[in-house]
């Protein structure tokens, strides 16, 4: 048989089934993950059938009435689901167009410090936010955005404005609120996929450079930034595949009545009709049809991620 031949299937199955007995130890050791997966991800896929019916509390998920695209069409209708997307795409933008860069820059910075006492201190400080929860973060930033808190005193000594407010209460700094506040909690974890990149460069690169007479900008540009090419791409994939995602933890606790209008995303709408509201059906069908266009878009990125990286997908 040609090496490149597909082997039929019995074949297949019966190599399968040999190397299993050689390596039956390491083999089995995947079989919880394969456990957990059916359990938790592939069974709950038959909920998804309430999005095309009418179900209740008091139904069954085989008994409630089927629907058919009703809720659907009541999604497409809706004018306070689509100011949830107006936000949800707002934030997401400005996190990709900010969030995005500042982790691959702050990175590149933590790697060219000398000072190996320092270096450390910046990379746990940077650390640091991650571990917090947004319980903790938001609370913190009700306190220094209220009336009498750190952002108002700092601005009033500054002379930037001549009468505190309570920042969270203004609904048209929200946007930038959470772009700034997620980039705070999540830049520094950030940096350590492109840290292990840049760890393994080799450093005659960086010599042979330095003898041609590159500067430090020329030697990041040409040798730094190529090198992490691939996993900035697989990011930017990953970024632009959750497009319409957002951090429901953060939005649950900065949210207010003042800010709702620019502060409501399409996760906290869907957790709003589902859990306070209890209209599970159209719940679900928002988000059926939100990871519908998130595949949509990873596939898109990652299309067009590969003809930039000539023809060679990062997925």
């Amino acid at each position: 048989m040609p090496p490149n031949a597909k082997k039929p299937m019995g074949q297949r199955i019966k190599d399968f089934v040999i190397d299993y007995k050689r390596q039956w130890e390491i083999q089995s050791m995947i079989l919880p993950g394969i456990i957990f997966m059916i359990i938790f991800c592939y069974i709950p896929i038959y909920g998804l059938t309430i999005a095309f019916k009418n179900y209740t509390v008091i139904d069954t998920l085989s008994s409630a009435p089927w629907v058919g695209l009703d809720n659907f069409k009541i999604i497409l209708s809706d004018e306070y689901f689509w100011d949830a997307v107006v936000n949800t795409l707002g934030i997401s933008f400005l996190k990709l167009g900010i969030g995005f860069i500042i982790p691959i820059i702050l990175a590149i910075m933590i790697y060219e410090l000398n000072m190996g006492r320092f270096k450390k201190f910046v990379q746990t400080i940077s650390y640091l936010p991650h571990f917090l929860s947004w319980i903790v973060l938001g609370g913190m930033l009700i306190t220094w955005f209220s009336t009498s808190g750190l952002f108002n005193e700092l601005l009033l000594n500054l002379g930037l404005i001549s009468k505190p407010s309570n920042i969270l209460l203004d609904s048209g700094k929200y946007w930038w609120i959470a772009t700034l506040s997620d980039i705070w909690k999540e830049a520094g974890w950030g940096t350590i996929l492109y840290l292990a990149i840049m760890s393994k460069i080799d450093p005659t690169y960086y010599e042979a450079a330095k003898i041609d007479g590159a500067s430090r900008l020329r030697q990041i540009w040409n040798i730094t930034l190529p090198n992490m090419k691939s996993i900035i791409s697989l990011n930017l994939i990953l970024t632009v595949s959750g497009l319409l995602g957002s951090n429901l933890d953060q939005t649950l606790v900065l949210m207010n009545s003042q800010n709702r209008a620019r502060a409501e995303v399409i996760n906290s709408y869907v957790y709003r009709m589902g859990m306070t509201q209890g209209d599970f059906s159209y719940a679900t069908a928002v988000g059926l049809g939100v990871s519908i266009v998130s595949v949509i878009l990873l596939v898109t990125a990652n299309k067009i991620t590969s003809k930039l990286n000539d023809n060679q997908s990062v997925l």
